[in-house]
């Protein structure tokens, strides 16, 4: 099996193009959330789990806008990979934020993630986001489809502690991102929203029809 072939029948661990009525509506739910560290996730580990709230938190801080968990970010990450993925990603997610976090605790120095803050992460993921070169991409790309074609076949394999934290830092962030615009509130009130739809007009002027926002999900 090419490894691209194996990259896209794995599906890249949260490259789903939708989640079900069900696990959208964790984000309209639950008005009053628990304390983070009061949290007991369905999939992560409860320090993990607190952790990437954290983390979501210092990729989509509050500003004039909700942070990610006040719209349940962090809820509905932790319900899609639990509800949605398959056993072999659900292994491969685990891996992935075991490596992540244990290399936020060598960069804090700190012991236990509960002790972890989201200033602890900024350094991070200013590295793993960041952009990098097309031959990076396609290394770790090939990196990734090794490690699946291996695991695909009952092989022992093992996955580069940074390419690991890469895959998980952009993971997180891309489903974040798509879980935070699924959101009532950002849907609502930050994106442009039209319940009723009306005329169609083609050649509008973005900047005039919605003042430069993004139409809702």
């Amino acid at each position: 099996m090419k490894r691209r072939s194996a990259l896209k029948n794995m599906g890249m661990v949260f490259g789903y193009a939708a989640a079900t009525p069900t696990l959208l509506s964790v984000l309209q739910s639950c008005k009053e959330k628990p304390p983070y560290a009061e949290w007991t996730p369905s999939f992560f580990e409860k320090d993990k789990g607190y952790a990437l709230a954290q983390m979501v938190d210092v990729i989509l801080p509050k500003t004039d806008t909700p942070s990610a968990t006040e719209v349940d970010v962090h809820l509905f990450i932790d319900q899609f990979a639990n509800q949605v993925l398959p056993p072999e990603q659900q292994d491969f997610t685990k891996m992935l934020i075991d490596k992540f976090m244990n290399k936020v605790l060598s960069e804090s120095g700190k012991d236990v993630l509960l002790d972890v803050e989201g200033e602890d992460f900024e350094p991070l993921l200013n590295k793993y986001l960041a952009k990098r070169t097309d031959d990076e991409e396609e290394a770790q790309e090939a990196a990734i489809g090794q490690y699946m074609e291996a695991v695909m076949k009952g092989e022992e394999a093992d996955l580069d502690d940074e390419i690991a934290c890469y895959a998980f830092a952009n993971n997180i962030r891309d489903i974040a991102i798509w879980a935070y615009k699924s959101s009532e509130f950002v849907g609502e009130e930050v994106l442009a929203y039209f319940p009723i739809p009306g005329e169609y007009i083609a050649c509008g002027d973005v900047d005039e029809l919605t003042q430069g926002r993004a139409w809702s999900l």
